[in-house]
């Protein structure tokens, strides 16, 4: 009898144990996920805002021109995706950077890193120019036609100061995402994005003043924001983290050069892989049609890219904070939660734009032959969405650790060694046009998502913490070490 009741109350203790753990799993996982959530919101809802000034003023444009929206398309998705992911690249060293300074509490080094990251990119931007001012040639020499690629060559003179803007737009979204305050810069982006659409109804329906009308529109929703941005860091909203201008930011530049130059391969790498898929489409017949057709297809596959975007920035911030935390397991966990997340509204919208097919097209263009390509294009599209919700989250977990340099050569062996050549094939020798080397690129990047799984899966996140710590302190600055040290602040 005895037996009997000690076996029941060890059963009902048992049986307790397995719900508390329960209980302490989804409170564990409800806690990751507002964590998550606080700094995905804002960066999903600004990173569409901010795709939308493209998508508004290729509307506008498409409403101008057919070869208007093809030199417009060409530009934007040859030369700003160039220009973009290497200014992007770059700036995600800070994501790194700060995320961990951040989570470790070394507070005062997260303005220097900006600093020294405005330095660095404001370089790299000078270094652009020249693709931008001689844009015609360069795009007759890679093989495009003459009348979009002159017209191109006026759009790009144009994006010079867009240009100038990201280096101010990239590096102040990630400093203070790191330290989860980026709800100011979505509240600004929307402020930008509905300026944007009333300017471009002013100017190139009202007022006619056609491209000039467009383009002017677009570099004032890109620089709105930044002026709000630097006011409310400068101003104090962010009293711990920015302490003013200082003369350490001139100091050890090299070790943030060598990250930013890592970060800057491994983006780059990916965001050009789209520009090699316009490029390549650029040399069929009919290129007008074809490059219209997957110029929207790319837009539409890039606001959803804007959700994988944000989860990416989510990604990079957890991991970052929890190894600069010391916490390995919270660092984990984080990347599971992350993944499910953006893998969960994947699904539901390649579901939809399965079913929407061609309707889109008609946003951006009047022409039913763009509107049927892009209906023959649709499937691959939501199949491309569904990839887009795990690969950018697996690349924002290598930027919270900081393995930028590794994950760059995976995109070089699967986009550019496997996707590319195999695009080429289809797309040329099989003639299945644009189709077979989108199938190519998709192939490419569905490689590469099962390498950065396995690479997350048999990481070993004891070392990843310990590596983040060495990162921190071997960059920090021996004012930060002393209370009575001199920041040498100039302002």
């Amino acid at each position: 009898m005895g037996q009997e009741m000690e076996k029941d109350i060890k059963e009902k203790l048992l049986g307790s144990g397995e719900e508390e753990e329960d209980e302490n799993l989804k409170r564990k996982i409800w806690k990751e996920m507002k964590k998550l959530w606080i700094v995905a919101a804002p960066a999903i809802f600004t990173r569409f805002t901010t795709f939308g000034v493209s998508v508004i003023s290729q509307m506008f444009i498409g409403h101008i021109g057919a070869t208007e929206l093809a030199a417009f398309a060409l530009v934007a998705t040859v030369l700003l995706r160039f220009a973009n992911g290497i200014l992007l690249g770059m700036a995600s060293a800070l994501e790194t950077l700060c995320g961990q300074a951040y989570g470790a509490k070394k507070h005062d080094m997260l303005g220097i890193y900006l600093q020294r990251s405005w330095i660095v990119l404001l370089i790299s931007s000078i270094a652009l120019l020249p693709l931008f001012i001689f844009t015609t040639p360069i795009l007759k020499l890679l093989g495009q036609d003459d009348e979009i690629a002159a017209m191109a060559g006026t759009i790009s003179l144009w994006y010079i100061p867009i240009i100038f803007s990201f280096v101010f737009s990239f590096t102040l979204q990630m400093f203070l995402q790191a330290q989860s305050k980026n709800k100011i810069v979505g509240y600004l982006a929307g402020l930008s994005l509905s300026l944007h659409v009333f300017f471009s109804w002013l100017m190139v329906i009202k007022l006619k003043l056609g491209l000039a009308g467009a383009m002017g529109s677009t570099i004032l929703a890109y620089w709105i924001p930044n002026f709000g941005q630097l006011g409310f860091v400068l101003c104090g909203g962010c009293p711990e983290t920015w302490k003013g201008f200082s003369r350490s930011a001139f100091t050890d530049l090299w070790p943030v050069i060598k990250l930013s130059l890592s970060s800057g391969a491994m983006l780059c790498l990916e965001l050009w892989y789209n520009t090699v898929l316009v490029l390549l489409t650029g040399h069929m017949k009919d290129a007008e049609v074809a490059i219209d057709a997957l110029s929207i297809c790319l837009n539409i596959n890039g606001w959803e890219m804007m959700i994988s975007l944000g989860f990416l920035g989510a990604a990079s911030v957890r991991v970052s904070n929890e190894l600069g935390r010391g916490s390995a397991k919270a660092a984990k966990f984080s990347v599971v939660v992350v993944v499910v997340n953006s893998l969960c509204i994947g699904i539901v919208l390649f579901i939809m734009f399965l079913l929407l097919r061609g309707r889109l097209a008609y946003l951006f263009t009047d022409s039913p032959e763009v509107a049927e390509a892009v209906s023959v294009l649709s499937p691959l599209l939501a199949f491309s969405i569904l990839m887009n919700s795990v690969q950018p989250v697996l690349s924002g977990v290598a930027v919270g650790a900081g393995w930028q340099s590794v994950v760059a050569y995976v995109n070089v062996t699967c986009y550019y060694l496997v996707g590319v050549p195999i695009g080429v094939v289809l797309g040329y020798a099989l003639g299945l046009h644009v189709k077979g080397i989108w199938i190519g690129m998709m192939f490419g990047t569905f490689v590469q998502t099962l390498v950065l799984l396995y690479i997350t899966w048999k990481t070993d996140w004891d070392k990843q913490v310990s590596m983040a710590f060495a990162r921190v302190n071997k960059w920090v600055l021996p004012a930060s070490l002393n209370p009575n040290g001199s920041n040498n602040t100039l302002v």
